[in-house]
């Protein structure tokens, strides 16, 4: 049920927002040039890679040594005014259809974070990663790591059709209504290191 509902919802959305995903790939092409998709590797079911999409929210600008400037840095008003209304994640409407992303789950991170979870973290890849999910509805980008990974496997093990909707609901809410939502949920955070791994694995 799951499968079906995400690619028919998924289809329906990518039908009815391309004229508002075009004029969003014509602004992104206009103030960051080409390409205007980001893509990058990502973990998904079992920690199996594959290729995430999203609308340019930084520039590429960089130090006198060539490397890329902090994402803080790189992102401007228009990529944050695409983030706060998630804007940017219209393209993993794609992923979903390939069947790479559910619409619910655990958000997809860095494939450089697989070897730093620790085992109970690491039971997030048990099920398909999605647009939205549970930590996102419940703080996002204002609670830590550890907060994200136990929400995310809350979510692994309480899994339901009807929770997918609530969560739907519940990220619906937040995007029509961002004023309502902590400013530090758009904070960009710092990367993941690991968190107690020797203690939670033995």
């Amino acid at each position: 049920m799951k499968r079906c509902f995400d690619l028919i919802v998924a289809f329906l959305l990518l039908l009815l927002l391309s004229p508002v995903m075009f004029g969003l790939w014509a602004c992104v092409r206009i103030r960051f040039g080409s390409p205007t998709i980001f893509a990058q590797w990502r973990p998904g079911l079992g920690g199996k890679p594959f290729l995430l999409y999203k609308f340019r929210t930084m520039t590429n600008e960089t130090d006198q040594q060539g490397r890329l400037l902090p994402d803080e840095r790189r992102i401007t008003p228009f990529g944050g005014w695409l983030r706060k209304y998630s804007l940017d994640e219209l393209p993993q409407l794609w992923n979903v259809v390939k069947g790479e992303l559910s619409l619910v789950g655990p958000r997809p991170l860095l494939m450089e974070y697989l070897p730093l979870y620790n085992r109970e973290q690491a039971r997030r890849h048990e099920v398909r990663p999605g647009i939205t999910g549970w930590a996102q509805v419940h703080g996002r980008n204002a609670l830590t790591w550890e907060e994200k990974f136990a929400l995310d496997v809350w979510y692994v093990d309480h899994r339901s059709f009807w929770l997918d909707l609530r969560i739907l609901w519940m990220t619906l809410c937040k995007v029509v209504h961002p004023a309502a939502t902590s400013a530090q949920e758009f904070f960009i955070v710092e990367d993941f290191t690991g968190s107690a791994r020797k203690a939670m694995d033995e």
